[in-house]
């Protein structure tokens, strides 16, 4: 009989992501992890990969920014996020000042979505510019 509150020796990249805070769900995770968003020890892992201690991740986030972790527990189940903080190691550099700027300029002046036409007269008018007409 196996005692539910011995840690595992492996489990799943996903569900250790999830449990670990660094993805709010574990769908985001597996969709990051099919994504190729997560390396695990250099190589791209499937969502299945299994993780043990000392394992280094590689996480691909929005805007080119990259967060590197290493595993240092296991956990069975979700715990409270400041204990899940102690699952992991966060080697992540400190962004340069220039990275800084840059992320300062993108919000400041990032090209936003166009927000759609609200009504068929709007959509009309806008297919008309459109073909030049």
């Amino acid at each position: 009989m196996v005692d539910d509150e011995t840690p595992p020796v492996y489990e799943r990249v996903d569900v250790w992501l999830d449990v670990a805070c660094l993805f709010k769900t574990r769908s985001l995770a597996q969709t990051a992890c099919r994504g190729g968003k997560v390396e695990v020890n250099g190589q791209v892992a499937r969502p299945n990969r299994l993780l043990r201690q000392g394992d280094e991740l590689r996480i691909t986030r929005g805007g080119g920014r990259r967060q590197i972790v290493v595993v240092r527990d296991l956990a069975l189940r979700h715990i409270a996020k400041a204990e899940a903080r102690r699952l992991y190691e966060d080697r992540t550099p400190p962004p340069t000042p220039a990275e800084l700027e840059a992320r300062r300029l993108r919000r400041a002046f990032g090209v936003r979505a166009p927000s759609r036409p609200r009504d068929k007269r709007e959509r009309r008018a806008l297919r008309r510019l459109k073909q030049g007409g």
